[in-house]
């Protein structure tokens, strides 16, 4: 197995241009996360007001949810340039400190996979968050003096898909916390539409809803699957998106209505298959499936929890009735059994 897959939350490589091109520049334009909009707009109109920058912002949820295009949208609102890295690409303090003092005033850090900064750097941002100013060791051992150096107050905006490896006194120093959850269906039509717009691809509606209901309720996968879609309109028809064209081409891309691809139905076949349908642990569906289990826990396993297709026991994973159903068999008579 690999991460290339269609559907997969990650970003990939040929994903960039395409976000670049369909990222919405203004607040207004960006559609879903109705919550996050009212109040990033409260807070935004009233700094604007004080003429001050936002206070640090921190986002969170899964891959895919518009957590990088949140953050270039403030930045357009508030007028401020921005600047942007992530937190393995920051290796040593003076990396941070170099970023820092580039800084012009008002300006917007924006730092992607903020779970990954290490211990040294998070010492040197406290001080850059609260004061604006960098604590600098000049010289080793006895001789050693520390400097203070002054920096332009600016906003740093943190993302992270995983808020709960974040120290506490990073966290607490955040004034905006949001937590960006998975779209609603009819909101992800609206984004296929809006794309399809952009990108001059003639996409039926009743196309646009089949995209949608398939794309696991998140926005890059929903872009991914329309482009997929319009290279087979392309190829296989005259490249209007008709409602069976995208059907058809989803289907060979073998990603079914529910969004799940081979791989996710080949890990409920292999528990049911292999291990009786469970409850069997993570490390045992590592081995049976050639996956890490790393991998298992944090790319596929989410979305078959939140659909209730594999329920977590204290003995391991079981599949559930929606499980059995979904592939098409009749599930055990001990299933309930199982799941106490």
């Amino acid at each position: 197995m690999s991460d290339d897959r269609v559907i997969t939350t990650q970003a990939q490589p040929d994903d960039k241009l395409l976000d670049s091109t369909l990222r919405p520049r203004q607040l207004s334009d960006f559609i879903g996360q109705e919550k996050i909009k009212g109040n990033l707009n409260i807070f935004m109109s009233a700094a604007k007001g004080r003429e001050e920058p936002i206070e640090h912002v921190l986002l969170y949820g899964p891959p895919g949810l518009g957590k990088t295009t949140l953050a270039h949208i403030i930045a357009n609102e508030m007028g401020a340039g921005i600047r942007v890295t992530s937190g393995p690409a920051i290796e040593r303090a003076g990396d941070l400190a170099a970023i820092l003092t580039n800084l012009e005033e008002g300006d917007v850090l924006f730092i992607d996979e903020c779970h990954r900064l290490n211990k040294v750097i998070e010492e040197v941002l406290y001080p850059a968050m609260e004061d604006f100013c960098l604590d600098i060791v000049v010289g080793k051992g006895p001789s050693a003096r520390t400097l203070k150096l002054d920096l332009p107050k600016f906003t740093l905006i943190a993302a992270t898909t995983r808020i709960s490896l974040l120290s506490s006194p990073l966290r607490d120093r955040f004034g905006n916390i949001y937590h960006l959850d998975f779209y609603e269906d009819s909101d992800i039509e609206k984004i296929v539409h809006r794309s399809s717009n952009i990108l001059n691809i003639s996409c039926d509606p009743e196309a646009a809803s089949e995209i949608a209901t398939r794309a696991r309720r998140t926005p890059r996968i929903a872009n991914r699957l329309l482009k997929r879609v319009r290279d087979y309109a392309q190829v296989m028809g005259d490249g209007n998106v008709s409602h069976n064209l995208a059907r058809e081409s989803l289907n060979k891309l073998e990603v079914d209505a529910l969004g799940l691809d081979r791989i996710d139905r080949q890990i409920l076949e292999t528990i049911i298959e292999k291990f009786n349908g469970g409850p069997v642990g993570l490390n045992s569906i590592s081995a049976a499936t050639a996956e890490e289990m790393e991998t298992i826990e944090d790319i596929y396993e989410p979305f078959l929890l939140r659909l209730g297709f594999i329920q977590r026991t204290s003995r391991g994973r079981i599949i559930t009735e929606g499980g059995y159903r979904h592939l098409g068999l009749v599930p055990p008579d001990d299933l309930q059994d199982k799941l106490l």
